[in-house]
């Protein structure tokens, strides 16, 4: 395809008409004027909601072909594992070429801010670093079958409520730091065919029409090369957000803009040179995909097959008690709850899959011993009926162990609105506690998007949290719990008390068609571990059949000199550093732990998290089986986007690099002194504080040699020694013009230090 060609000789009508989809789920078809085809795009990013084209709008939704559901970004989140990522991408890449689909939309990596959005079954972590890394993962495997993703919603569309509308309102360093690095991890690592803009707008400018996100952020700074998208009836006004970076408008939309965008070319307020960008933009994606066109089968069973396997790896194990799991096969085990036999394993929305084959975790049951059932409570509603759950606890008598299967009806979380609280349905927190009265150990399994309370978790024995884990979840969750897999996932997310403890809670309504980012980069473990707060189950936490030892931690920097714990290392931020660990399965069984890196900044320059996630591995170990884990730190590593020098800054100091099993379970630490930044200098002018100058290394000598003298006289003594507490506590936040006040200073004299401390700045 000679996209130049194409271009020059296509009219101004045709490109306007162009740059917006041709139906709900196709580009424009110029098969027959330019020999240019359509290519269909689909839901995802779990599985394929591919829609039949005649069924044009969102009323269609549900009304897709039959199809594999994986499990959500929810559940994978908790695997923390790229290779396990990748692997499912890439297997969603051989079913998009099978059924012709050139790019899926997905994946979905909005920072889950607060528990209550309603679609956090979509979203992959509270931390940026972890959605960025396994997002990257995603991609990588999907587009190696030479089929696009869109990688999704950007940015800070973290709710439901007005999300079409409101203005999220951030400030630069809590977008850059929280909110973008999701999205730059992946273009960086992987380039997305394209991007997909959120609805919302941003500090009061639509995301569709925002220039400095579109083009300076994404394109310029980022190097992002593919093509931007609208979210499905996201574009407000066309001309500007061509003019912004915005290429293609999705879904058609009558073509309503056409005559706007060709009569903006003609009167000059839109350069014929962004339409043609954007009209390239999308024929780059169009040609990439036709001419890497590959023969694929969707085995429906063998995909079927990895979405169980995928599961295994993404159950979490919250409580254990008493080893209460894994299950014996020779124990009478009472079932109780209608997810045992409906299970709940997608949320909601646009990415509802029709799944090809539920497996609940009763027609799994079937070779696994003495199992009965009782309903209890219904799966899709807060319904009691006092007969079935009277039988539930009349047949617990017989019962050895109780597994409880309870979660979120799918009216309680979904794409278009946000939840109300983090509570399940009331009658299965009271068949719980009836349950526990019993004496007979009690199992809950849990199918939900996103944390719930849990009023019973001291009087149970055990907790399995298994989110929204697809199609085969009843499957899994069996193996999981009679131990033919060993449960492995962590928590990608923190699990609070109480809704009134998430760091958002004061701003989390939408008020005036606004909402405030007011915690700013205290989002998730940040905000809990830096107040100490008590937590249900903190980030990064996941228990395991077997148990792991962690030992030797080390540093070495590429000079070769390795520091242990008890030293101090000492890292220049141009070099980096490798970090070392040594990792053990004390257990009898078979195991993978989840080893977490965290970096905490002691230095004070601003403030910062108590620490931050900067590296995570997966290992398998066998009983007995050491293995050394290996992360990488870089100046990104430790730095925060200084909005000052709109850049990312590392300062000089001290650090302390904590190895753990959760962000509440350090095991190892290794101190470290870093250098080799240059600091920011203060801004110099009269309103500069004495104590800033006296902490820049470039500054200080002449700082003190111009000001010792003006120091001592402020503070009526004849040398520094005999200066009060209070006096050096004045003059470490004194501005510099208050010398005039103090000591009688000049306008002159207090411009004159000032202008020799800018020429040792710039020298």
């Amino acid at each position: 395809m000679n996209i130049k060609k194409i271009i020059a000789e296509m009219t101004l009508e045709e490109k306007a008409s162009f740059v917006s989809g041709a139906t709900a789920w196709t580009t424009d078809d110029l098969t027959a004027s330019h020999g240019v085809p359509p290519v269909f795009m689909c839901d995802g990013p779990h599985g394929l909601r591919k829609q039949d084209l005649s069924l044009n709008r969102q009323a269609d939704i549900y009304k897709s072909i039959d199809a594999v559901c994986f499990p959500t970004a929810c559940a994978t989140a908790a695997s923390f594992d790229r290779q396990l990522l990748a692997d499912m991408g890439t297997a969603l890449g051989k079913e998009c070429q099978a059924e012709d689909v050139a790019v899926i939309l997905g994946p979905a990596v909005n920072i889950k801010r607060s528990p209550l959005c309603g679609r956090n079954f979509e979203y992959i972590s509270e931390d940026p670093y972890v959605a960025g890394e396994l997002a990257a993962s995603l991609i990588g495997g999907i587009q190696s079958q030479n089929v696009g993703t869109s990688i999704k919603h950007f940015a800070a569309n973290n709710y439901e409520t007005e999300r079409m509308y409101a203005s999220s309102e951030a400030d630069e360093r809590t977008l850059r730091e929280i909110y973008f690095p999701a999205f730059e991890t992946a273009v960086k690592k992987q380039q997305p065919w394209t991007v997909m803009c959120s609805y919302n707008r941003i500090n009061g400018v639509y995301v569709s029409e925002n220039e400095w996100l579109l083009n300076q952020v994404l394109r310029e700074e980022w190097g992002f090369q593919g093509l931007v998208m609208s979210d499905w009836g996201a574009v407000a006004d066309r001309v500007k957000g061509i003019i912004a970076g915005l290429d293609l408008e999705m879904p058609e939309s009558n073509h309503t803009n056409d005559a706007l965008i060709a009569d903006a070319v003609r009167n000059g307020s839109l350069p014929m040179q962004k339409l043609d960008l954007a009209v390239k933009h999308i024929l780059e994606i169009i040609a990439k995909y036709n001419q890497h066109r590959q023969t694929e089968t969707f085995d429906r069973e063998a995909d079927h097959e990895k979405s169980v396997r995928t599961a295994e790896n993404c159950i979490v194990l919250l409580k254990n008690d008493d080893r209460v799991l894994p299950l014996k096969h020779e124990e009478k085990i009472l079932f109780v709850g209608g997810f045992a036999e409906n299970p709940r394993f997608q949320g909601g929305g646009s990415s509802h899959i029709n799944a090809h084959k539920i497996v609940s975790a009763m027609e799994a049951s079937a070779g696994y011993g003495q199992i009965t059932y009782a309903e209890g409570f219904a799966y899709d509603s807060d319904t009691y009926d006092e007969a079935k759950m009277q039988e539930a606890v009349k047949k617990a008598a017989s019962a050895d162990k109780i597994v409880v299967f309870a979660g979120l009806p799918d009216s309680y979380e979904s794409e278009g609105f946000d939840r109300i609280h983090m509570d399940l349905p009331q009658v299965q927190n009271d068949l719980i506690s009836q349950l526990t009265e019993t004496g007979k150990p009690v199992i809950v399994i849990l199918h939900n998007g996103s944390p719930v309370m849990m009023p019973w978790v001291s009087a149970v024995q055990g907790i399995v949290e298994a989110y929204l884990c697809g199609e085969g979840v009843g499957e899994a969750v069996l193996n999981v719990i009679y131990g033919t897999v060993n449960p492995s996932g962590k928590l990608a997310e923190t699990f609070p008390l109480h809704l009134e403890d998430t760091p958002c809670y004061l701003n989390l309504n939408v008020r005036e068609h606004k909402l405030h980012y007011a915690e700013g980069v205290f989002v998730g473990y940040r905000y809990y571990d830096t107040k100490k707060m008590d937590v249900l189950f903190p980030f990064g936490y996941g228990l395991s059949y077997t148990t792991f030892a962690y030992g030797n931690p080390r540093v070495k920097v590429p000079s070769g000199e390795e520091f242990a714990a008890g030293q101090t290392a000492e890292i220049n931020v141009k070099d980096g550093a490798d970090v070392y660990v040594d990792i053990t399965n004390t257990g009898d069984t078979a195991g993978k732990e989840i080893v977490q890196l965290y970096v905490a900044d002691h230095t004070g320059e601003t403030q910062r998290p108590v620490h931050e996630l900067k590296g995570f591995e997966k290992v398998a170990l066998q009983p007995g089986e050491t293995k050394t884990v290996k992360f990488h730190l870089d100046q990104r590593s430790f730095a925060y986007f200084c909005e000052r020098i709109h850049d990312w800054y590392a300062p000089n100091g001290s650090y302390t690099i904590e190895i753990a099993q959760s962000s509440r379970t350090i095991n190892c630490r290794i101190d470290v002194q870093l250098t080799g930044s240059e600091q920011i200098p203060p801004i110099l002018d009269a309103d500069v504080q004495i104590g800033e100058l006296l902490q820049n290394d470039k500054l200080r000598d002449a700082a003190q040699e111009m000001l010792h003298e003006k120091i001592l006289q402020f503070a009526g003594v004849e040398k520094e020694a005999d200066m009060k507490p209070l006096d050096r506590a004045m003059i470490q936040y004194m501005p510099l013009r208050t010398l005039r006040s103090f000591i009688g200073c000049t306008n002159e004299e207090v411009q004159e230090i000032v202008e020799r401390l800018k020429e040792i700045i710039q020298s």
